[in-house]
């Protein structure tokens, strides 16, 4: 089976092109000791003229409905690959469609969508602490937590508790985010089936949501992950439901043939 391996700020994905992808076993192939190492394994298989379906595996074998990053290095491995021509590429996930587009510099804009609601604000709890979050659908779920200070949080800890709270029966994404200046957001994610990312796509759409929620953000804002920094755009028009876009890179780290 041909694979190449991508990041997206750090967030790590083996690609690989159906029919190759008959016999996926996550779990092995996402180990960083004995396998090639990634956050999940991406699927891809050509529908039509620009339109590729795209699977998500984490690195525990669930399957992911949408992710962020995992779509501009798909599209970057589709640019790169030359599967179609063009640099505008519609990529089929199993819970909504996004537009990819690659842009001169390398850097990927993607559409993720218009923005859903979820649970509202609701309180969570981890480790003895209650935490007021903000939750928000970008075709999955995520829980943003806002914080003073990013080096208090114990996301090793708190992360899987948060994760899987009574509240998430599917589980959850939970982002710790500190407003450092107007239009500049510090992340840390923690991964529904992965666990500590150096970055998250859709998490990043999320946690600009919550901070237009809070009035901590405007039309848009630089997120700073521990891997690198998206940057997120979503106009705020009265009475009219608009998507958010992502900007950032999408690097290829190595191919091969396990």
């Amino acid at each position: 089976m041909k694979f190449s391996k991508w990041s997206g700020c750090g967030n790590d994905f083996i690609i690989v092109m159906e029919p190759e992808a008959k016999k996926i076993n996550a779990v092995r192939m996402c180990d960083r000791r004995n396998g090639i190492g990634a956050d999940g394994v991406v699927i891809l298989k050509h529908l039509k003229d620009n339109d590729f379906a795209m699977r998500i595996i984490n690195s525990d074998n669930s399957e992911a409905g949408m992710c962020g990053n995992a779509s501009r290095c798909a599209a970057r491995f589709i640019y790169q690959r030359k599967l179609v021509p063009g640099t505008v590429f519609n990529l089929h996930t199993i819970s909504r469609i996004v537009t990819a587009e690659v842009k001169i510099d390398g850097r990927v804009t993607v559409n993720m969508g218009v923005p859903k609601e979820f649970l509202g604000t609701i309180q969570l709890k981890a480790d003895g602490h209650i935490f007021e979050a903000e939750t928000v659908d970008m075709g999955n779920p995520h829980a943003v937590i806002f914080v003073y200070n990013m080096k208090n949080v114990n996301l090793e800890k708190w992360g899987p508790v948060l994760e899987h709270d009574p509240q998430f029966p599917d589980r959850c994404n939970i982002e710790f985010v500190e407003f450092l200046a107007p239009g500049k957001l510090r992340m840390r994610v923690w991964e529904r089936g992965c666990g500590i990312t150096a970055a998250c796509g859709t998490g990043s759409c999320a946690a600009l949501i919550a901070a237009q929620n809070r009035k901590l953000a405007d039309h848009g804002a630089e997120i700073f992950l521990d891997g690198g920094s998206l940057f997120i755009r979503h106009d705020l028009l009265e009475n009219i439901e608009t998507p958010v876009f992502m900007t950032g890179d999408a690097t290829e780290i190595f191919n091969g043939e396990l």
